[in-house]
């Protein structure tokens, strides 16, 4: 058995749950809405004898349309499969020091993960008691920075002055905004990669544009940054995003229309809910992603999530130091969360 001495051994990231049955799916924070019907199109016309080929090795109708979006050169752009990929990618090409990685210590709780898996040294900040970041924890030396804004678990926004600062206190490292949920009501720090060659910014299609299922996350900074990254992927597996993701992902990109239509129906059911959680009795954060982290004050959270999952109800919870208060309650359409609310209402009174 000496060979499993020379296995890397992590702990894996743990995903919400995937339920079979039918089900209320608030856990996961997937849009509640199709995507655009443009690439509802694409599917429809797509040749299936293009499957045959390899697909884009440099994606290149998705990134134009990416560059095209942000008004930015297409060299400028990276794609993944999904923004997990994405910041894969971007630990093991820049997160090659002796020095400490830093993130917070309530965060997507995949970083510490990758950090295992590439064996890169790492240390957690604490967030503030009211869940933001202060900025001082990451003025001091690093092999590279990385958090969420709007953070996960917690929906809370950062400024961009705050984002600056940390970046310009660091020119000798990395730092990597995770936006996964910008869309939902935050300003996004890519034009801040036009100042910055060390500002790495990556987003996803999974959460504002609806396709999860299709695995799209990309990243904008400087062009030295994004060769670096293209020369460690084709270094690894040119062809990692199929043609019709690629095609797909270009229709959504272009039909800003939809896209601004479904993620204010999101943000316009999220402030709604936070008044009616408010009514029921919980705290909460002011959440500016497609979730709401919520603490009832009746009953504990686990029981809480407990009693939801019963009435097929999913949310997310977390056992943890810290967060083991607060439920996540992923944004989903008015019917869904009227139900939610009902289910609580019976849960915490009844």
């Amino acid at each position: 058995m000496n060979w499993e001495n020379n296995v890397r051994k992590v702990i894996p990231y743990t995903p919400g749950e995937q339920p079979k049955e039918k089900v209320i799916k608030l856990n996961t924070n997937e849009n509640p809405y199709p995507p655009s019907p443009a690439v509802q199109k694409i599917l429809d016309g797509f040749d299936i004898s293009r499957m045959r080929l390899y697909p884009a090795p440099d994606a290149e109708v998705l990134v134009n349309a990416i560059a095209e979006k942000y008004s930015i050169k297409p060299e400028q752009v990276f794609v993944g499969v999904g923004s997990d990929d994405v910041i894969s990618m971007a630990f093991m090409t820049f997160f090659n020091s002796d020095k400490p990685i830093l993130f917070p210590d309530i965060t997507y709780s995949f970083y510490d993960v990758w950090a295992d898996v590439y064996r890169i040294p790492y240390e957690t900040k604490p967030l503030n008691s009211d869940f933001t970041i202060n900025p001082d924890d990451y003025k001091t030396q690093n092999g590279g920075i990385i958090f969420p804004n709007p953070n996960a678990p917690t929906g809370v926004l950062e400024s961009v002055d705050m984002i600056e600062d940390i970046v310009k206190a660091n020119p000798d490292s990395v730092v990597m905004i995770d936006e996964a949920y910008i869309d939902f009501g935050g300003e996004s720090c890519i034009p801040l990669t036009e100042k910055y060659e060390n500002l790495l910014v990556i987003q996803t299609f999974s959460k504002s544009r609806s396709m999860a299922g299709m695995r799209i996350g990309f990243a904008i900074g400087n062009q030295k940054l994004i060769k670096y990254m293209n020369d460690v992927k084709f270094s690894i597996n040119s062809y990692t995003m199929n043609t019709v993701t690629q095609l797909c992902g270009a229709e959504a990109v272009k039909d800003d229309e939809y896209f601004k239509e479904t993620v204010n129906k999101i943000i316009a059911t999220r402030e709604n809910a936070k008044k009616k959680l408010k009514e029921l009795g919980f705290s909460l954060t002011d959440s500016k992603s497609n979730f709401i982290f919520a603490k009832p004050e009746k009953k504990s959270a686990e029981y809480v999530f407990s009693e939801l999952k019963k009435r097929k109800i999913f949310v997310r919870y977390w056992n943890k130091p810290v967060i083991k208060d607060y439920l996540r309650i992923t944004v989903g359409t008015d019917m869904e969360m009227e139900s939610l609310f009902t289910a609580l209402e019976e849960i915490l009174n009844g």
